[in-house]
Parts: structure tokens; sequence; C-alpha cells
């Protein structure tokens, strides 16, 4: 690893040098890079206090300082010049500064570099519906909602909104009209920016995340009064990610949010990210759901326990479970054995798919 420079610059340019995806700042420790999917120290003493403030001091903004001095934490987004641009979280571990720094790609991706379907291709056609890409931090959610957007943006004439903590990946007007805004820049909250995103005559509503119920239940409506809203959560699994929404609504408003949902919900897309077994790089593991009328009344009736099998016999329309792909990958050489088993819903069936003994 190269040694550190004198400033937060220089470890950006280590990081578009070597391909690291994130840069980890914390005090007691050298500055981390996560390369191919595995954490590599650069060569430095471990960081001190003041290190690692004067490192998030160089490119943290104002409002985001006032807003991480007063909270703990922040989220702000980081143009390196014109080499790179950067999704940056600042917050407080210990009474202690860390920073955490995800190189957002310069270049959009196409679906078949994603590994993703045409069955999911399909569905950025529908005229209205909600749209979920779900997983966890780290999964690739941004990278595949920019290349639905972008895929639009050059093949329909909408006006295309994206509402976003911060903004990551840049749209150009192409075949559409793209308005971009920021939360804590261009609005104040998620929900606010949705409720005005629908006098703002949109035919596509990206929502960077669905964090709170009001949002969700603007999402909701926006799908069914004839709006193409593309949404994330942090869930994993179809069946998983209905049940999360429903939960967020009181228990008195449940059944009708389930016949709602069951209407406007047109897919759900569950991502995973792994390292390569060759260490040559990182691969998605995807489960794809496509709302069929089988699974439509599996949500209506609270049987979101059948939907995986509903799945695993849908494969004619694009769909596939989770633990199926991952299994594929494992079967072509692509992932090991540990990722299969570390990333799958179900360790206990996978340890016998795999031929092992024991599991949970």
């Amino acid at each position: 690893m190269p040694i550190l420079g004198e400033d937060i610059h220089r470890l950006f340019d280590t990081m578009v040098e070597t391909g690291a995806s994130d840069l980890h700042i914390t005090v007691g420790r050298p500055p981390v890079l996560r390369l191919k999917g595995r954490l590599r120290d650069i060569k430095h003493s471990p960081l001190t206090m003041e290190e690692t403030d004067a490192l998030i001091n160089e490119i943290i903004p104002k409002s985001k300082k006032e807003e991480f001095d007063d909270c703990g934490s922040a989220d702000f987004a980081w143009a390196h010049g014109e080499k790179a641009r950067f999704r940056v979280a600042v917050f407080k571990q210990r009474g202690r500064s860390t920073m955490v720094c995800r190189l957002i790609p310069s270049r959009l991706l196409t679906f078949e570099q994603i590994g993703l379907s045409g069955e999911v291709i399909k569905l950025l056609d529908r005229p209205r519906g909600l749209l979920l890409i779900t997983g966890p931090t780290g999964s690739g959610k941004t990278t595949t909602l920019a290349t639905m957007i972008d895929y639009i943006n050059q093949n329909r004439e909408h006006h295309i909104i994206t509402i976003e903590d911060p903004i990551e990946y840049y749209h150009e007007h192409k075949s559409c009209i793209v308005n971009q805004r920021e939360v804590g820049v261009d609005v104040t909250t998620f929900a606010e920016a949705i409720r005005r995103a629908l006098r703002e005559d949109p035919d596509v509503i990206l929502l960077g995340e669905m964090r709170d119920l009001e949002t969700i239940s603007t999402a909701i409506t926006a799908a069914e009064t004839g709006h193409l809203v593309l949404g994330t959560l942090h869930t994993t699994g179809s069946a998983r990610t209905v049940d999360r929404i429903i939960d967020q609504f009181p228990a008195d408003q449940q059944d009708m949010v389930r016949v709602q949902l069951s209407v406007s919900l047109v897919g759900v897309l569950s991502q995973v990210l792994m390292p390569k077994a060759d260490a040559s790089g990182m691969v998605a593991g995807f489960e794809i759901m496509v709302m069929t009328p089988g699974i439509e009344n599996h949500v209506r009736k609270n049987e979101t326990f059948k939907i995986p099998s509903a799945i695993q016999t849908g494969r004619q329309r694009g769909m596939m479970l989770l633990d199926d792909h991952l299994f594929e990958l494992h079967s072509e050489g692509i992932i090991d054995q540990n990722q299969c088993l570390l990333k799958c819903q179900n360790p206990k069936a996978m340890h016998e798919r795999l031929g092992l003994d024991g599991g949970e």
C-alpha cells in the first residue's frame, strides 16, 4: 500500500488508482481500504484523534459539520475534482470522529454488467407501480437504481424526479427531463420531497430510501395514482420486504395496506454483493420477484410465507430465489462456499445442497 500523504485528497487518489471501493478513517488504526471486498491497511502509523479530525474537516461542508456536531453523524457527497465522486459518512464512536468514504463509480453500468435479466427491464416499462430494490448496506442498490434511471432516461420521454441523501450519480437530460433533489440541500425530508413531487408532473420518482411511515405511505399512494416509483429498503428477500412495509403501519391499518400493496407493487429485486472466488472483483447475487395474481393473493391474504415457493415456480417469468442464484454462482465457481453460506437466506438448506454436515 502507498504511504499516506499529507491530506485526504492523496487518499482519494490512492482509492482511484487501486480500485478500492471504500476508505475507512478511524482513531487507533491506519487508513484502511476495502479492495475487492477485503480490508487492507495503508502503510501509516495508527491515526490519532487530531489526524482523524483534520482529515474529516478537510471535506465536510459547513452545514454537515453542524449536523455532525449536533447529532453525532452526517452523510454527504464529495467530488474529487474530475477524477471521482464519493459518498461520505461521518460519525462518532466512543466520543471519537470516524469517516467512511465510498467511491461512486464514474460510469453507469449496463444491465448485462450488473447481471440483471430482461424481465427486470420489462418492469421499467410499466406506466405505474412500486418497484423495490432491497439489500443490506453496500450491496449495490444505488448502482442498480442508477442503471435503471439511465435506461428510462435513454428509452422514454418522461419527467424523472430523484430524491436522494446524498445525490451520488449525476444524470444528464437525455430523452427524459431528470431533476435530482438532495435531502438537506434542496428539500428538508424524504416525506416532504415525495409529497411535493406529486405536484411536479412526474412520470418516475426515485426514492433513495424509504425510511419512515410517511414516506412509505406516500410512495404507495404515488404508485397507485399513475407513477412509477423506484424505492429502496434495507431488507433481504421479497417476503421479508413485504412484511417490513406492512409492519411499519399501525395494526388497524395493515389489512388496508396489504390490499394497496397487492395492487401497487410490481416487483422486488433483492441483492447482495460478494467477492469472487478468484479475488478478481465483486459479483452480485439476486432474488427477483415479479408480481403475479398468485403472489398478489398471498400479499392480500397475509400469506407472505408462500411467496418463496411462488418465486421458485415462476422461473419462466424470470423470477429467482436468492439462494438458488447463490447456489448457481457457487456451482459455476464464481463464489466460494463461505460466501454462499454467509449470504444465503436459509443456511440449513444451503448446507444440505452443498453436501455439508450440520448447519443452522
